[in-house]
């Protein structure tokens, strides 16, 4: 299932302004990024919900985050490979929310070879870049909340 409407990121520019300054967390099959959110990049929207025409609209509902994930024909020719990817980290990602501090853009990018690692792998790595930048504050994501001091 994909993730609701106010976590994902969209918008070119978004896009663009997490790959120029987010911060880089890298792992060996994932490349996490992480900027402070902006929400005058997002894509304006009418009080429905729909994307509005590019005309300035009404702010997008506020969110303690925003991800996007990024995977690319490099890591599979095949949309269906790619996509089943872009749905277990969806996933993960709604069972396992970050908990920032502030409002964050995340982008979650696969790197090419990441498809002969297993999915547990896979969502273990992308636990640890979180845990790394600060995000995440239960080490496994099955309870036991520890302090970010630990």
């Amino acid at each position: 299932m994909a993730l609701p409407q106010q976590h994902r990121l969209k918008g070119r520019r978004v896009f663009d302004r997490l790959y120029r300054q987010g911060r880089r967390y890298q792992g060996p099959g994932l490349l996490l990024r992480v900027l402070v959110a902006d929400p005058s990049l997002l894509p304006p929207r009418t009080p429905t919900g729909k994307p509005r025409g590019g005309t300035p609209g009404t702010t997008p509902t506020a969110s303690p985050w925003r991800c996007g994930i990024v995977v690319s024909s490099k890591v599979s020719k095949l949309a269906v490979r790619r996509n089943r990817l872009r749905r277990l980290f969806h996933d993960h990602l709604r069972r396992h929310p970050p908990t920032p501090d502030q409002p964050l853009w995340l982008l979650i990018t696969l790197k090419p070879g990441c498809l002969e690692r297993s999915d547990d792998q896979l969502l273990g790595e992308c636990g640890q870049l979180l845990r790394q930048a600060g995000l995440l504050l239960d080490p496994g994501g099955q309870g036991g909340e520890q302090t970010r001091d630990q």
